[in-house]
């Protein structure tokens, strides 16, 4: 366990709409499409938006006489995963033919693994807020071939379809039903995301429908999901359905909400929940259903005949375990450690890795808290006004580190600091040298500074009188002070020599 976090069961809440007290329980299922040039079984390119049908191998399309061959850096992306979710790496693996139906799967099954898959069981560590977390844990991932795109929406009376898509290589994380609420379904999503982001395994991108997830969804009484928890019984859970193919965070919530709400009201009215696969309509806010549920007999598993099992070696798995990077946690709790950084901060700044190599490298030399509320307030801030991301700043960490290192040393304030952003930010340059050719630098000189603030007092002789009375009407010297120096002046120091003029 982290040492800035702490588990925690969920609280119980009261489903809206139920007559009585309820708990949700669910379990994801998520599709994580693998960072790859080439499929899973072929050399065929992953690039998104390619021109319909011309990303296809003859084994894609299943072109008879046409086997499967294994990428192995597939297999490698998926070790890597299961690592980084601590989970155990399965030496021996193997794949099984997955038989159903569909225009866009041409081979008429998919390529999976059932009974062997590469990972076992791992874990994910969820936040929930401040110091508190929850633990996923992982049940399962696979390595399984995705299947094409039907298109609809191109003629009103024929349907078509684009296999650019089928045969990439997707990771199937199985969770188990261990998250109790539509929050903390998203907060796995999205804890799940960063750390397969970090990793390089998955680029995370939903609305491209890199990361989807199916999630299965019951209702309980109180105290049945602990009694699940000590017997491993499923049956304290009640019947689940499955929503498919969510790639929204919020979408997600909302399904889970209204799906809990249904089986509730089905069962308080005394019928019983049927087990199928529904979808999500947004437009309408409401699940609806889409087929009986399958169980594995009704896909009529069988070792795939085209692929021999997957042997891998201990010391291949040991190397790439080496190569893995700093961890979301792990860099969280290091920051806080090192930084002396709030634990929020924190979290902001190791979202996404390539925002906490910015800090760290602005950071280098520098005061940790300074630079952190320069990334976070400024930077993220107008980044976010521009609709940039990190990768796009216009401001380099070499160059708000300056920033910093100037605002530290005393050159500058942080009013005169947030112009200099303003002017690194549009117009690119050297920080040091921008303040030294603007004539930007903070005046220090207590004497010339005592001046001004005599010749501001003399200036108002009444507001002066008021301020000795009342010690709180200082700040309106300070403020004249400031802007009768065209705000150079060191704060500090005015505010010092303002009160020692007044006696406050």
């Amino acid at each position: 366990m982290l040492d800035h976090l702490s588990y925690t069961q969920p609280e119980a809440r009261r489903i809206a709409g139920a007559r009585e007290d309820w708990e949700m329980v669910i379990g994801m299922e998520v599709h994580a499409q693998v960072s790859s040039r080439a499929k899973l079984f072929s050399g065929a390119s992953t690039d998104f938006g390619a021109e319909p049908n011309s990303n296809v191998a003859f084994v894609d399309a299943a072109m008879p006489g046409m086997l499967p061959v294994i990428n192995e850096f597939c297999v490698e992306q998926a070790v890597r995963t299961g690592l980084g979710l601590k989970a155990k790496i399965n030496l021996t693996s193997a794949f099984d033919r997955k038989n159903y139906f569909y225009p866009d799967l041409p081979q008429g099954y998919q390529i999976s693994q059932l009974y062997h898959p590469i990972v076992g069981e791992g874990e994910v560590l969820v936040d929930m807020g401040p110091g508190v977390a929850r633990l996923v844990r992982i049940e399962r991932i696979h390595l399984e071939q995705d299947a094409g795109k039907s298109i609809h929406d191109m003629d009103p009376n024929m349907s078509f379809v684009d296999l650019n898509r089928t045969g990439v290589a997707l990771m199937e994380i199985v969770s188990r039903p261990d998250i109790r609420s539509p929050e903390e379904a998203a907060a796995y999503m999205t804890k799940l995301r960063q750390i397969l982001r970090y990793l390089g395994t998955c680029d995370g991108n939903m609305q491209e429908g890199s990361m989807r997830a199916d999630v299965n969804i019951s209702v309980c009484r109180p105290g049945d999901y602990e009694r699940y928890r000590e017997t491993g019984d499923f049956s304290h859970l009640g019947t689940r359905c499955e929503i498919k193919n969510m790639n929204s965070m919020r979408f997600i919530q909302q399904a889970i909400e209204h799906e809990a709400r249904r089986q509730i009201a089905i069962i308080e009215d005394g019928g019983e929940v049927v087990q199928e696969t529904r979808l999500y309509d947004p437009d309408r806010g409401e699940t609806r259903s889409m087929r009986s549920k399958e169980e594995a007999h009704d896909y009529r598993y069988f070792p795939c005949p085209d692929l021999l099992p997957l042997e891998i070696e201990q010391a291949w798995v040991d190397d790439i375990a080496a190569s893995l990077p700093e961890l979301p946690d792990a860099k969280k709790a290091r920051f806080v450690r090192d930084y002396g950084l709030k634990e929020y901060d924190a979290s902001v700044l190791t979202a996404e890795r390539a925002a906490a190599d910015f800090f760290e490298a602005a950071a280098e030399g520098r005061d940790g808290k300074l630079t952190a509320n320069w990334v976070i307030n400024e930077l993220f801030g107008r980044l976010k006004k521009d609709d940039k991301s990190i990768g796009e700043s216009p401001v380099s960490p070499a160059q708000l580190g300056a920033i910093v290192g100037l605002i530290a040393s005393g050159d500058i304030s942080g009013k005169i600091a947030k112009e200099l952003f303003e002017i690194v930010y549009t117009e690119g340059g050297d920080p040091a040298e921008i303040v030294e050719a603007r004539g930007m630098k903070q005046v220090t000189d207590t004497a010339a500074i005592e001046a001004v603030v005599d010749e501001v007092i003399a200036a108002n002789p009444a507001q002066a009188e008021k301020a000795r009375e009342n010690p709180k009407l200082a700040g309106w010297f300070v403020g004249q002070v400031m802007k009768a120096t065209g705000g150079k002046a060191n704060p500090k120091a005015v505010n010092e020599i303002v009160r020692a003029k007044l006696g406050s």
